[in-house]
């Protein structure tokens, strides 16, 4: 029993050594320190809302706040960053062992009333970026987390275009090293973006948490162990297409019903791809799709969500 207790003891220790969240922001030459998970709330003044532990949320939590900033809805303490529309943001992990993982990194339009004082819900979520597999096979290959594995660093860009204002920045971990077990880890920070862009993302871009992901969605239900992952050379990034800097609205799926021919008593030509068809499991569709929609011989396209669809 004593051996049990000890060798529980140095799993939870092991487990939590294997986890991490982003310890500092770093905008041009200032550094903003991220929330200290294990230290006392008391006394602490950050950019980042307050999670409590580098635990990962998993499949269930997907449907509960928490999915949002990896807490219950706890508000600001008072401090945002500065940074102008254009210019890059540096963040850095405290510690960070998983792989493989994809990256997502969105950005919430504060209401009037700042950000400080409001918990981010509603459909009020764009994504400013995201990668998944970079190179190779999803079972094999090099994945966009490898980078924050050996740096600890990832830097994105605040869309040159985007209007100032009062925002929250979430950044998100999808660790997938467990087959059909996803491990998420997302934090968010205040920020104050400056500048002269005048565009906000028009409403087919948001999306909200909870909601974004579902446990079917193609890239969560993923089994980084399965035939298909050894061959595979693509990745379903979760969530909504990455905004492209304008206001219009976000691309649909294209029809999949066919038009009529104007003479319907005259028989059409059925119709020749113009491009390589999808061979099975590759992607065929979704929002801000805009590569092939036809499938190999024996594969149809099927639809996951509005972001994915998949020759199945």
């Amino acid at each position: 029993m004593k051996f049990s207790s000890v060798f529980a003891a140095a799993a939870t220790v092991a487990a939590v050594s294997a986890h991490g969240g982003v310890g500092v922001y770093t905008i041009g030459s200032t550094k903003y320190q991220g929330w200290q998970p294990y230290n006392s709330a008391s006394g602490q003044k950050s950019i980042q809302r307050q999670y409590s532990s580098f635990n990962p949320l998993m499949i269930a939590d997907l449907t509960t706040v928490n999915i949002r900033c990896n807490n219950g809805g706890t508000l600001g303490t008072g401090l945002s960053a500065s940074v102008a529309a254009g210019d890059k943001i540096k963040t850095t992990w405290t510690q960070w062992t998983h792989r493989p993982s994809a990256v997502m990194i969105y950005m919430a339009r504060c209401p009037s009333g700042g950000c400080n004082n409001w918990d981010g819900s509603g459909k009020v979520w764009f994504k400013i970026d995201h990668q998944g597999l970079v190179s190779g096979t999803q079972n094999s290959g090099k994945w966009a987390g490898d980078a924050i594995v050996d740096t600890l660093d990832w830097t994105t860009t605040v869309p040159k275009t985007l209007a100032p204002g009062e925002y929250l920045i979430r950044h998100e971990l999808l660790a997938l090293h467990q087959a059909n077990n996803p491990q998420f880890y997302p934090e968010c920070a205040q920020l104050t973006v400056t500048g002269s862009g005048s565009v906000v993302p028009s409403s087919s871009w948001l999306v909200s948490f909870p909601g974004a992901y579902t446990k079917s969605d193609p890239g969560v239900a993923f089994n980084i162990d399965s035939d298909a992952a050894k061959t595979a050379t693509t990745y379903p990034i979760p969530g909504p297409p990455v905004w492209d800097g304008t206001g219009s609205e976000a691309p649909k799926d294209e029809p999949t019903t066919p038009t009529q021919p104007e003479n319907p008593s005259t028989p059409s030509d059925t119709p020749k791809p113009t491009c390589n068809a999808v061979q099975r499991y590759g992607q065929c569709g979704g929002n801000g799709f805009k590569g092939c929609t036809v499938c190999a011989e024996g594969s149809t396209c099927s639809k996951s969500s509005d972001y994915y669809s998949q020759c199945m």
